[in-house]
């Protein structure tokens, strides 16, 4: 006895073969969406799926009712069975999304989760019982399907779903955006109002349509949440941009930039450069006329890297050439600078320097190092050294910390090249570091050149050898040359 093709037949077929169109173009409509994050586009897409699946299943069983056969039995049973499984799953599927949204704490949301799904496997279990004690649905000699004594324990699981997502709705109210909030009430609401229309023409299904209309409705506003969010962090990340951007010009110009630094001065020349690895850096040099007759010179290093690091590097910077400008000894400016800095400091970060007071008339260079690298000086007619100076403690990490200067003797022709560990730590893709020996070979190689051309040759020798690597920190360098008040250039 084949299903005879009623009106009522024909209307549920039309209803579901639009149900399949609208979960197709949902699907479709999810996978080409550009502006949505990875996780939501899976989950329709497995959502959507079932929901297909459930759909396609629930009509394979109307077109094989009547029909005659072992073939027809077994293929009734098992779209069926898989028709009541998905369904299952659709309801698990929306509480994962509400329970995702509604954000309890973490113990609470595994304990509903557990539960949650314990509950599908306990109805997938009672399904399997029920292919052999007919316990939810029976299939009679003509293989019609017939509901059972028992059908009502099968909509036991999907209530308490029901319930446990309407709590999650009500109890997280103010974790949920309005519309979706709206867009999840209506796909728990309508399918239920669609059941109690039923009760008035039975034999029409309206609750498969319109439940996929329901859950359409959810995609498209989720959909349409994740693309607004997506332009607003646009608007964000083009605002951030522009003001990372004029941070970066504005650290720029806080150093000096324009060289020759001194063109009226023909007692020294100096050149100095900074790449930061990000937008901002954290390394500064700097470079000022004490009085007359001293020249003050700084090379120094924030711990840390981008904004943080560059507002620390200012508050330095600003520091260290305000109390040089009173005259003090370099101990006594990096003594006072640590004290400044240590009395606010919330973010315990740190700062190594370098600073040298360099008297122009006699060519004296007194300096103290608080953790900085090693300098490498040139005495007149010799080869650039490492001067391995007593290192104090870094600037930031104790009130009281007290440092030790020394001096080196700057003739007519002695040159010195400061630097941070940006240049001796420059790495490769081989994870192989530059290191101090192959910067001071690229300083030794054009030594007897002007200070600019000493730069230079370290950050040819520097990019030779990271090539494509990226930058991982930044890269400083200033060089001095003395001349002498009446320098003969050696």
């Amino acid at each position: 006895m084949n299903r005879i093709l009623t009106p009522e037949v024909l209307i549920n077929i039309i209803f579901i073969a639009m149900g399949i169109g609208i979960c197709l173009m949902s699907i479709l409509q999810v996978s080409s969406g550009i502006h949505i994050r990875l996780e939501v586009k899976k989950y329709f897409q497995v959502f959507f799926l079932l929901i297909l699946i459930y759909i396609s299943m629930h009509l394979s069983r109307m077109m094989l009712e009547g029909q005659a056969g072992l073939g027809a039995a077994i293929a009734l049973r098992t779209v069926t069975f898989i028709e009541f499984v998905a369904s299952g799953f659709m309801v698990y599927l929306l509480f994962l999304l509400i329970l995702e949204i509604a954000s309890p704490r973490k113990k609470t949301a595994t304990i509903l989760n557990i539960c949650m799904f314990g509950l599908v496997a306990v109805q997938i279990i009672m399904l399997i019982v029920s292919q052999y004690t007919d316990l939810f649905y029976y299939f009679d000699e003509a293989n019609f399907y017939h509901r059972s004594a028992g059908y009502g324990i099968s909509n036991v699981v999907q209530i308490i779903m029901l319930v446990v997502n309407v709590f999650l709705l009500i109890k997280y109210r103010k974790n949920f955006n309005r519309s979706v909030a709206s867009a999840l009430w209506f796909y728990l609401i309508a399918p239920l109002l669609a059941i109690a229309f039923q009760f008035l023409i039975s034999d029409v299904q309206f609750i498969i349509l319109v439940t996929v209309i329901a859950a359409a409705y959810l995609c498209y506003v989720i959909v349409k949440e994740q693309t607004i969010r997506y332009e607003q962090q646009k608007e964000e990340n083009t605002r951030l941009d522009a003001e990372l951007s004029m941070a970066t010009k504005i650290q720029a110009e806080s150093l000096p930039s324009i060289f020759p630094a001194f063109p009226e001065r023909e007692d020294f020349t100096i050149y100095a450069s900074m790449n930061p690895a990000k937008e901002v850096g954290g390394d500064f040099y700097d470079f000022f006329l004490i009085d007359e007759t001293h020249l003050g010179i700084v090379m120094a290093d924030v711990s840390g890297k981008g904004v943080p690091a560059a507002l620390f590097m200012m508050m330095s910077k600003i520091l260290v050439q305000n109390f040089a400008l009173l005259g003090k000894n370099p101990k006594d400016v990096l003594e006072a600078v640590n004290r400044q800095i240590c009395i606010k400091n919330p973010g315990e970060m740190f700062v190594t320097v370098w600073f040298g007071s360099l008297d122009l008339v006699s060519g004296k260079l007194k300096a103290v190092n608080a953790g900085h690298e090693y300098p490498v000086f040139k005495k007149a007619g010799e080869s650039f050294e490492l001067v391995k100076d007593k290192h104090g403690l870094v600037i930031g990490a104790m009130e009281t910390a007290k440092y030790k200067e020394y001096e080196l003797q700057m003739d007519p022709g002695s040159k010195i090249f400061l630097y941070t560990d940006g240049v001796a730590e420059a790495t490769n893709s081989e994870d192989e570091q530059f290191g101090t020996d192959r910067m001071v070979e690229a300083v030794r190689r054009c030594e007897n050149g002007t200070p600019r051309e000493i730069l230079e040759s370290v950050n040819d020798a520097v990019n030779a050898f990271v090539q494509d690597a990226p930058q991982f920190d930044d890269l400083t360098m200033l060089c001095l040359e003395y001349r002498g008040q009446k320098a003969d250039l050696v």
